[in-house]
């Protein structure tokens, strides 16, 4: 159901927990949707891989935590390749300036 031109309500399913309503812009379902699908593509995965071993909670934490580490692995890499291109930029500039 759309709020307006901009905005959708929508659910997601993630694992065994009741669906989550959210409010999101427009242009970002798709992006909201394979995060859903990402999520429960690993739980599912996990959950039969650790079947009577953890608890559905455990193997969501764990997930968590995986993507958790995924995303400060990303972040630091942009940060390295940011620092990288300021560092590229001011060189080109020192470059250009000489000529």
């Amino acid at each position: 159901m759309a709020t307006n031109d901009n905005n959708l309500n929508i659910l997601i399913r993630i694992a065994d927990v009741d669906p989550i309503a959210l409010t999101i812009a427009r242009n970002e379902e798709e992006n909201y949707r394979e995060a859903e699908k990402l999520v429960n593509t690993l739980w599912r995965k996990w959950i039969a891989k650790f079947q009577g071993e953890d608890s559905s909670q455990k193997v969501m934490a764990m997930v968590a935590f995986q993507f958790a580490r995924l995303y400060s692995k990303s972040y630091n890499q942009n940060v390295a390749v940011n620092n990288f291109l300021t560092a590229f930029e001011k060189q080109l500039d020192d470059v250009v300036v000489k000529i």
